[in-house]
């Protein structure tokens, strides 16, 4: 009599089926780390200049303070009756989209720094879910202010005359922009965050997109 043919292990089977996911997935991430890889690096468009400004709880931070870091920078102000409190939201998801042992750092910059003080700022950062650790609030005199927003990070802030004004509150012309800055604190690019031919999602992406390759840089 032939002996009954050996049955082959469920459990073995089952690992079999893992290995071949585990294979599967580690050749999909390979495949999506050499396209990433393939990218042609980004543009340099400026050298960001030391600068001196004071954050949310009153600490001081220069650009030595960012060296080995990519960050994401915009221009608001508190009071903004316009496209600011939409800007901040979009920071938000920002930064609830990076990963939380990423170093990038987000950075809002005021044009309004008369107003709007470390104080002020503390209270709309933590009204907007800013968690301080990664996303700071800068503030100094309208110089120092300039001196980085408008010199080195070629974004617009220009006060608006009395006579100009529709509210009390509309006090300022500014970039609705946001800029990516490298670990070596040059400016690499520029993301629109409205507008009626601007898709939120799709730049909120390609900025986490070119964020991400940044960080891969030396």
């Amino acid at each position: 009599m032939n002996p009954a043919p050996r049955r082959f292990p469920w459990t073995i089977g089952i690992g079999f089926v893992l290995l071949a996911l585990v294979a599967g997935l580690a050749f999909w991430f390979a495949r999506v780390e050499a396209r990433t890889a393939d990218q042609p690096p980004l543009p340099v468009y400026a050298q960001v200049a030391d600068f001196s400004l004071t954050n949310q709880d009153g600490g001081v931070v220069s650009l030595n303070d960012l060296q080995g870091r990519v960050w994401i920078a915009d221009i608001i102000f508190t009071r903004c009756p316009g496209p600011c409190i939409r800007m901040t939201h979009q920071m938000k998801e920002l930064q609830d989209a990076l990963p939380k042992d990423d170093s990038t750092r987000l950075i809002t910059l005021t044009t309004d720094p008369d107003y709007d003080t470390p104080a002020v700022l503390k209270r709309y950062a933590e009204r907007n879910g800013a968690d301080a650790s990664r996303w700071l609030f800068l503030t100094g005199t309208k110089k120092q202010v300039n001196h980085l927003a408008v010199d080195s990070l070629k974004l617009s802030a220009v006060e608006k005359t009395p006579e100009e004004r529709v509210t009390p509150e509309d006090l300022w012309v500014h970039s609705t922009i946001f800029v990516l800055v490298d670990k070596h604190g040059q400016l690499r690019a520029i993301c629109q965050t409205g507008g009626d031919d601007v898709s939120w999602p799709a730049e909120k992406q390609k900025l986490l997109a070119e964020a991400k390759q940044l960080e891969r840089e030396p």
